[in-house]
């Protein structure tokens, strides 16, 4: 676990820095459970290799926040290392959209159509523009929603072997990891009573699981192989505690310095998050909707 020094620095370009901040009072941010700011995410974040920005996808606060982070990462990397965003808000087979969206030979409407975002793409589009305006590298790291659900109805990623090696392009080379025991406690705490009921069974739904999350470690250890810095956006429960993305980056990129961030919305800036999955991830950041 990274343990950022708390010093101060310019997050925002100084006409930016000038303005007043939109966000003040609708965040929190704890080192280790100690108060901290933003500024200490972004010195954690430029001393590491992977940033994993977990969050509930619904967060607009995070959202802001994260864009930023990688402005912050960014300004700091300067000509110095390059930096990466990857995203788990598009899935793997789609990147040559992504590319050909970043290279100015697609039409933001060729993106919407071909790249298959998700249904609040507007909340994500402020870090892809920036990205695409400042020559960054956006990868789609999630697996293949229609190779998710095979995996989840046929209760394994042996599943997987029924499919043409085209589509396997974008998956770690086999036999994959399966998910370690702390993952699936965690998972099963999560899911409760969730699972069957004419659906997935539990190690289905355990198996899609995994495949996101192995696919994920494998795109954004591909994206770093060049030595760029990965700022990665994911679901907190893909990363939180060190689970999941975290443990697959582990056997990719064993060398790898991996920071987890965990965005959590509260009612309560001043309550330390509790000793939990969440806090063991060393940062987390409380967001409010409300100001």
């Amino acid at each position: 676990m990274l343990r950022p020094a708390l010093v101060a620095v310019l997050l925002l370009a100084s006409a930016a820095s000038a303005q007043p901040d939109s966000l003040a009072g609708r965040y929190a941010v704890y080192v280790d459970g100690e108060p901290s700011d933003l500024a200490a995410v972004v010195d954690a974040a430029a001393a590491a290799d992977v940033v994993l920005l977990g969050e509930r996808h619904d967060d607009t606060v995070a959202h802001a926040l994260q864009l930023r982070v990688l402005q912050g990462v960014h300004e700091r990397m300067g000509a110095g290392r390059p930096v990466a965003l990857g995203l788990e808000m598009f899935e793997a087979d789609v990147q040559p959209v992504l590319d050909e969206y970043l290279a100015g030979v697609a039409e933001e409407r060729d993106l919407t159509e071909g790249a298959r975002p998700w249904s609040n793409y507007a909340d994500y589009r402020p870090l892809v523009e920036y990205a695409r305006a400042h020559g960054l590298p956006v990868v789609a790291t999630n697996a293949t929603a229609r190779h998710v659900r095979l995996v989840a109805r046929e209760g394994g990623v042996e599943a997987l072997d029924r499919l043409p090696a085209a589509s396997l392009a974008v998956y770690p080379p086999r036999p994959l990891a399966g998910p370690s025991d702390a993952l699936a406690a965690a998972f099963a705490d999560a899911m409760g009573g969730m699972a069957g009921h004419g659906g997935p069974s539990a190690g289905g739904m355990l198996a899609a699981q995994n495949l996101r999350d192995l696919t994920m470690a494998h795109r954004i250890a591909d994206a770093g192989r060049g030595g760029a810095l990965v700022v990665h956006l994911n679901g907190s429960f893909h990363s939180a505690g060190g689970l999941g993305i975290p443990e697959h980056l582990a056997r990719e990129a064993p060398d790898a310095r991996v920071l987890v961030v965990t965005f959590e919305p509260t009612d309560d800036l001043t309550a330390p998050p509790p000793n939990g999955e969440s806090n063991a991830s060393g940062v987390v950041v409380l967001t409010r909707a409300d100001g």
